[in-house]
């Protein structure tokens, strides 16, 4: 009976009587497979180009790492994609500037997670598609106009004026974004929330926010009618 190899991590599944003499190599490059894929590192920058993980048969491979740190500040619409087929656990950091494009983590044929700027993520492929199972949000500060993801935690700073910050597009039930008034600036230099076509707490208007300190959360209703409500105010 010939070697096989398993299906997520590709090991190299021995049959018995086989590898005469390479039988401890083999073993021990599937030792490090498994140190890679139990506590593995590795960082991808997308400045440039997408990213395709990769799984050799029998041996150290880019998509078997345990941690994956997403670095570069995007030109364009980036993903990161992995085999279908492959089940397989992730703790992903993104520490991309998105400059105001999407980073999108998938398998191969599936839709995958849209990952929000600054932060963490622990992502799960079933083979089909990749899901997210938790997410750690951070607080980032932003002083210019730029469109968000679900998951964002804002510090905006208007002393320098204005700033709009647009709401994701196709929002889902239940996704959150929220603000707070870095400087105490909103009552001289106001944060507008353009609503990119949600309505927000029923109104078909962008939200100015011109109070002092304020600090709130929207989260997406599921109810078109109402759409974005206040979490806090």
């Amino acid at each position: 009976m010939a070697n096989s190899t398993s299906a997520n991590l590709k090991l190299t599944v021995q049959a018995t009587g086989e590898n005469s003499g390479t039988w401890g190599q083999i073993t021990n490059t599937n030792l490090l497979i498994l140190e890679q894929a139990i506590g593995g590192f590795t960082t991808f920058n997308l400045t440039n180009a997408n990213r395709s993980l990769t799984f050799t048969n029998g041996a150290l491979s880019d998509g078997k790492n345990d941690v994956i740190k997403l670095t570069g500040t995007l030109a364009a619409n980036r993903t990161v994609s992995i085999p279908d087929s492959i089940e397989k656990v992730y703790h992903v950091q993104n520490a991309c500037d998105h400059a105001g494009y999407t980073l999108t983590f998938k398998t191969s044929s599936g839709t995958g997670v849209l990952l929000c700027e600054g932060n963490n993520y622990v992502l799960y492929s079933d083979g089909t598609n990749v899901v997210k199972l938790s997410e750690q949000r951070n607080w980032r500060v932003v002083s210019a106009a730029e469109t968000v993801q679900a998951g964002a935690q804002l510090l905006v700073n208007t002393s320098g004026g204005g700033v709009t910050i647009t709401l994701p597009a196709s929002p889902a039930t239940g996704d959150e974004v929220s603000f707070m008034d870095q400087g105490y600036d909103f009552n001289s230099n106001a944060l507008t929330v353009g609503r990119n076509g949600s309505n927000i707490a029923n109104a078909a208007s962008d939200l100015v926010v011109n109070t002092q300190g304020a600090g709130f959360s929207l989260v997406y209703s599921g109810d078109a009618t109402t759409g974005w409500s206040y979490r806090e105010k």
